[in-house]
């Protein structure tokens, strides 16, 4: 096209110059000024276009997301036409991807608005935006505009747990608890006479002024419930043919469990050898992707969220043993806190190391994932050493802790 325009406009020069016609000049000038300025202003309006999504970046599993896609025009040139695309996963899309031409005044905004559907947890990139222009008369080649690209996280299913059971051994807690040798004296559960032995720290003066007899308090039992989640997501401990569907369902084990214990107002914690597209640990990965971050054990819904956040990106891949990753984290856990193992598979090296972390005074809970031949062996094993084990297959099979 630029080729064939300049041959018209040699041809009209030479036709100017043989017949010298004012009316042929005039043709030439305009012609040669449209393809000048029509070139500097397509030029000069695209580079002045920006874009701006407006939208929640978390979003739970089924939810619908509206994104709105803001395009500013920050010229006092108008841009004539813009042809905008913006690209959208597969997995949360609801209708096309958003195409769409557009006029902008000067200093004029353009409003666009779709909706994204949250059907699988991920880490999903929005984006870019490509945008393309050119001069009116179609003089020029298009000129493209490049927008920057945003993230969506999609939050893994959480199954809401009422009646689930992990042990504990941390007194002083704020946990009601049966053992009275956990009693927490910041809960007074009643009050009696004294009888010999009592210690004097449980008389209450006020009430043995008001009685006339010497009365001390009963405290009431308690446990902090301390938890750590070992989740395991390395691809060679899992049987090929049901690998994914394993995966998934220990991740919404974790995450289940997570917001359990955060709606106790425990600390919960997590270590797994996942990988992670914004993990800050190197590890034995063939997928040059780094392992999730390791979250010791806090408490509140902000460090909930950070736990949910990484379930939401993690993938699995061929990474860190599960072994490795509980020997090289347990020794720095505290006395009393309890280990919830989220695997696919217990062998003799996993019983190894438990053995070793029973010994440290850690508290063991181990749940299996997927449909185990050996599952009655596994638990024979565990219960040698005092460990309650739970196999789960689907998610529905997580009633168990919900009756």
């Amino acid at each position: 096209m630029f080729k064939d325009f300049l041959l018209f406009l040699f041809l009209m020069f030479v036709l100017a110059a043989l017949v010298r016609e004012d009316f042929v000049f005039t043709i030439f000038y305009l012609m040669a000024g449209a393809y000048l300025v029509g070139g500097w202003w397509f030029r000069k309006s695209i580079d002045a276009i920006s874009f701006k999504r407006i939208f929640d970046s978390r979003a739970f599993l089924d939810e619908e997301v509206p994104v709105t896609l803001e395009i500013e025009n920050k010229s006092w040139l108008p841009a004539l036409w813009l042809r905008v695309y913006d690209g959208v996963p597969v997995d949360l899309s609801i209708n096309k991807a958003l195409k769409q031409i557009v006029s902008l005044p000067p200093y004029g905004r353009f409003h666009s608005t779709y909706y994204l559907q949250a059907r699988k947890r991920g880490y999903y990139k929005i984006g870019p935006v490509f945008a393309s222009a050119g001069d009116l008369l179609g003089l020029h080649d298009d000129r493209q505009s490049l927008g920057a690209a945003d993230y969506l996280t999609v939050y893994p299913r959480i199954i809401p747990l009422t009646h689930l059971k992990l042990p504990s051994n941390s007194p002083m807690g704020t946990m009601r608890h049966t053992q009275p040798i956990f009693e927490d004296p910041n809960r007074v559960l009643s009050k009696r006479d004294y009888v010999a032995g009592d210690s004097l720290r449980r008389v209450d003066w006020k009430a043995t002024a008001t009685t006339g007899r010497l009365q001390v308090k009963q405290f009431e039992p308690s446990i902090a419930l301390e938890t750590v989640i070992f989740l395991n997501l390395n691809s060679l401990e899992y049987e090929l043919r049901s690998r994914f569907d394993t995966s998934e369902l220990a991740i919404v084990i974790a995450a289940s469990i997570a917001n359990w214990v955060t709606s106790k107002k425990q600390s919960i914690g997590m270590f797994t050898n996942g990988l992670d597209p914004l993990g800050s640990e190197d590890g034995d990965i063939t997928s040059n992707m780094p392992l999730a971050q390791a979250l010791p054990a806090r408490k509140g819904r902000g460090h909930l969220m950070r736990i949910l956040d990484i379930l939401a990106r993690i993938q699995m891949g061929e990474s860190l043993s599960f072994v490795e990753l509980l020997r090289r984290n347990y020794l720095n856990l505290p006395w009393g806190t309890t280990l919830v193992l989220v695997t696919s598979q217990a062998d003799d090296e996993l019983f190894d190391i438990l053995f070793q972390v029973r010994r440290a005074g850690l508290n063991l809970v181990l749940i299996l994932t997927g449909d185990l031949p050996y599952i009655q062996e596994i638990r024979r094993r565990a219960e040698y050493f005092d460990i309650p084990v739970y196999s789960i297959r689907t998610e529905r099979e997580l009633d168990i802790w919900r009756r």
